[in-house]
């Protein structure tokens, strides 16, 4: 069964930093790009960066550039975000997809999606 899992959300304080892990089992990620979304309460899902198969990303929210960075070991079959200097407005849902198809920012290109973990920035 494909099934994609989300760790390493909690609690932070501002100005410092997590690393999000998306482990996959059932398929090699390698032959997806790898979304991270996120969605903070009331407001719609967004996307945040994507990772292609080769290694090249691509950031989708101006307000995480310079600040958080997708990565991918293909051996652990695991993709990573690393966020800096976290703000009280990364406070969300995060989320990572599988698309056998483009990157994008868009919740329709990714075929499979992870149940998410929280990230709480607040001190």
């Amino acid at each position: 069964q494909l099934q994609l899992v989300e760790s390493g959300g909690g609690l932070v304080q501002p100005g410092g930093s997590l690393r999000l892990s998306c482990a996959a089992s059932g398929f090699t990620l390698a032959s997806y790009r790898i979304g991270w979304f996120r969605q903070a309460p009331g407001k719609e899902r967004e996307g945040v960066s994507c990772i292609f198969s080769s290694g090249g990303t691509v950031n989708y929210a101006d307000s995480v550039k310079g600040r958080f960075t997708i990565s991918r070991d293909n051996a652990k079959n695991t993709v990573y975000l690393q966020m800096n200097s976290l703000r009280p407005e990364d406070t969300a849902v995060y989320f990572c997809a599988a698309s056998r198809g483009a990157c994008s920012g868009y919740v329709s290109t990714y075929q499979y999606w992870g149940q998410g973990t929280q990230v709480t920035v607040s001190s």
